[in-house]
């Protein structure tokens, strides 16, 4: 009796034990098959490549994704971007590794600053990183920011270094003194912890890597873990796109000709709508990064000059001191100490040939308007064509009328009123003023001219 106890004890066992390494073999497989997330961060930084990073970080699950990889190479970017970047890797509920790679790749200017802000850092041979001296815009170019905007930079550089555990020293002088790290020399200074030539090499170094994150050991196998790259939606490529300085400019000075033109040639409704549509894309781009206030007031100054060419006509000095203050107000707008030195005699450049072209435009279209307004009234022939016009500023007793799709400075030939909407008859032209009397049936000094035309006698 005992050894049949004792033989269904044994056959108990080895059904047990296989059931319980089984167990231990699935529990085992969930952190083993977790996936690593892979995203690009290519050229400028901006709010739409930070939304991007910050909404993968904030989205992810920690059960199911145990690292994300950020393959960078950028020459510099948007102070608020970068400095968004960096909290948002602090706040990972995963750890970060940023790859400056492949080889020929940088991490110059706030590219320096994600790269230090990372929870591991690597670089493939043959990379750089550094260079991150704020600079500001002026008219003759790039040139080093004020000492204020340094010695802040500079500080949370070192505060970010202290914090990964990095030479804290090396780090500030990216800041203060443009230094310049080949990944060789990263590595020997101890700014980065990894050198591998790719993004396979990385994945082999990083397999049973371990770390603390948020005050939490962990330990990384990425050996046969799915690597997934994600990809950005349609609106944060489209702040990527709006939030880059130069397009944002361009956006607004395609909205000012637009307007500009819509209004000299009113009728058609369309430069005028995609003239604003514009302009608002423009405005909106501006928000995206830091600017200068009189940069702004330059270029609000600047369009309403623009208009002002249109309803004054001011033979085109009105439209080539808007096209000025333009030029003014791009070379003061951006203020992005992080950007890459290169790209402001880029931007500069866009900004010269943009006024340039709206001052050539603003002045052939006044000399024409000029040129055809003295023909017209030398032969006589613009009155015979076309003598009625549209009231469409009040005349009391000067205001704007509209003659063959042209906005004319208009006086009322008696001295009354003339409300907008009415249609007047041209008498006579002096200089580029032209005088009118009413229509019959249309109203005059309100609705009191209108009763008189129609009263007996």
């Amino acid at each position: 009796m005992a050894k049949r106890i004792i033989l269904l004890c044994l056959l108990a066992l080895c059904l047990f034990l296989p059931a319980t390494g089984g167990e231990a073999q699935q529990a085992a497989d969930p952190d083993t098959a977790k996936s690593i997330f892979l995203l690009e961060l290519q050229g400028m930084i901006t709010a739409g490549q930070a939304a991007f990073i910050q909404r993968q970080l904030d989205t992810l699950d920690p059960q199911a994704v145990q690292a994300v990889i950020i393959r960078m190479d950028t020459p510099g970017g948007l102070v608020d971007a970068t400095l968004e970047l960096s909290k948002a890797f602090a706040a990972a509920p995963v750890p970060v590794v940023v790859f400056v790679g492949p080889s020929g790749a940088i991490a110059a200017s706030a590219g320096a600053f994600i790269l230090v802000s990372a929870d591991i850092a690597a670089m493939a041979p043959g990379t750089t990183v550094g260079a991150a001296k704020p600079v500001a815009l002026s008219p003759v170019g790039a040139e080093p920011a004020d000492d204020k905007t340094i010695n802040f930079l500079a500080g949370h550089m070192r505060s970010i270094a202290q914090e990964r555990g990095r030479p804290a020293d090396i780090a500030e002088r990216f800041v203060t003194e443009n230094l310049t790290l080949s990944a060789n020399e990263a590595r020997e200074q101890g700014v980065i912890d990894l050198l591998v030539p790719n993004l396979d090499a990385l994945l082999l170094e990083l397999d049973g890597w371990e770390g603390e994150k948020g005050g939490r050991p962990y330990t990384l196998i990425t050996a046969g873990a799915p690597l997934l790259e994600q990809e950005m939606t349609l609106r944060e490529r489209f702040q990527d796109q709006i939030s880059n300085p130069q397009i944002a400019f361009l956006l607004l000075m395609a909205g000012a000709l637009g307007i500009y033109f819509g209004l000299g040639m009113p009728g058609t409704f369309i430069p005028e709508v995609l003239g604003a549509i514009a302009l608002l894309l423009g405005i909106y781009g501006l928000g995206l990064f830091d600017t200068n206030t009189m940069g702004i007031i330059f270029l609000i100054a600047g369009f309403a000059l623009l208009i002002a060419e249109i309803f004054t006509s001011g033979f085109g000095v009105l439209g080539l001191g808007g096209a000025v203050s333009l030029l003014i107000g791009a070379i003061l707008l951006p203020r992005e100490p992080l950007m890459a030195e290169d790209w402001y005699p880029v931007f500069l450049a866009t900004a010269i040939g943009l006024v340039l072209a709206v001052s050539l435009l603003s002045f052939l279209t006044a000399t024409m308007v000029l040129r055809s307004r003295r023909g017209w009234a030398k032969s006589g022939a613009f009155f015979r064509a076309a003598p009625v016009a549209e009231v469409v500023q009040p005349l009391a007793p000067c205001g704007m009328v509209r003659m063959r799709g042209e906005l004319w400075k208009a006086c009322s030939e008696d001295g009354s009123t003339l409300q907008e909407g009415s249609r007047v008859a041209v008498i006579r032209q002096e200089g580029l003023t032209l005088y009118v009397r009413p229509m019959d049936g249309d109203t005059q000094d309100g609705d009191t001219q209108g009763k008189e035309s129609h009263s007996p006698g």
